[in-house]
């Protein structure tokens, strides 16, 4: 896994976009409507969970991982090996149209703002064929038959498995939640300070924590998608 593929810069400026919505929004009179006398916790999340939901999705992580693979064959008493090293990209996303009203709520003894996040996304990998390296010779099995092909078929099914069961490992998936929790939490928190609420703090988790058994959504390519869409990539590339 290549953890430098993480972009503190482009969460910070989601947070960001978020905080100005709100504020602008108080700044056109929107704020004396939905606050009345003055702002309160209760509204000013309102707000800015209206503003997140608009932002429609957080990619909060994403990485690159390689994988290698290997496949042999063996008919008519002769054999044929291939190997493969094929990179592919990984996204960590968290859908933030799922956010709803029960999910965020103000614990006044606490001065706590409590956000249930809906569960982390995978999607990808999309595979870089330009940087794939393919290696092995079948020799004269491969001469008489397909089987070089059909190696080279089973390698990159093999490899794009691989890199959907790299993603999913325990520390890419604690650091993407760890990722869009500090998104999210500065996300919230900023609307409340710049209201004057000091005090007030964010806590976010997602629905699986504390459980023994993780589960999130898998928006993994399917194996040919991801081949295909991948030679089309390199393909355009080449035109140009």
């Amino acid at each position: 896994m290549d953890s430098r593929r993480l972009n503190p810069v482009w969460i910070a400026a989601v947070a960001a976009a978020l905080l100005l919505g709100v504020l602008a929004g108080a700044a056109s009179g929107i704020a004396d409507r939905l606050f009345g006398d003055g702002p309160n916790p209760k509204t000013i999340a309102t707000a800015s969970l209206e503003s997140m939901r608009a932002q429609n999705r957080l990619i909060a992580f994403v990485a690159r991982y390689v994988s290698v693979t290997s496949s042999r064959t063996s008919r008519f008493g002769l054999s044929s090996e291939r190997t493969l090293i094929l990179p592919g990209d990984v996204r960590y996303e968290v859908d933030l149209s799922k956010l709803q009203p029960k999910d965020v709520t103000w614990d006044a003894d606490s001065k706590t703002l409590r956000v249930r996040l809906p569960e982390i996304e995978i999607a990808g990998p999309d595979v870089d064929l330009n940087a794939a390296r393919e290696y092995g010779a079948g020799g004269v099995l491969s001469a008489l038959t397909d089987s070089e092909d059909r190696l080279d078929q089973a390698n990159r099914a093999a490899a794009v498995s691989d890199l959907r069961k790299q993603a999913s490992a325990e520390v890419p998936m604690r650091l993407a939640r760890q990722a869009a929790r500090a998104a999210i939490e500065r996300s919230f928190a900023m609307p409340l300070h710049a209201a004057g609420f000091a005090d007030a703090k964010v806590a976010v988790r997602f629905p699986t924590e504390g459980t023994d058994e993780p589960s999130y959504l898998d928006l993994s390519t399917p194996y040919e998608e991801a081949i295909k869409e991948a030679e089309r990539r390199r393909a355009s590339e080449g035109k140009k």
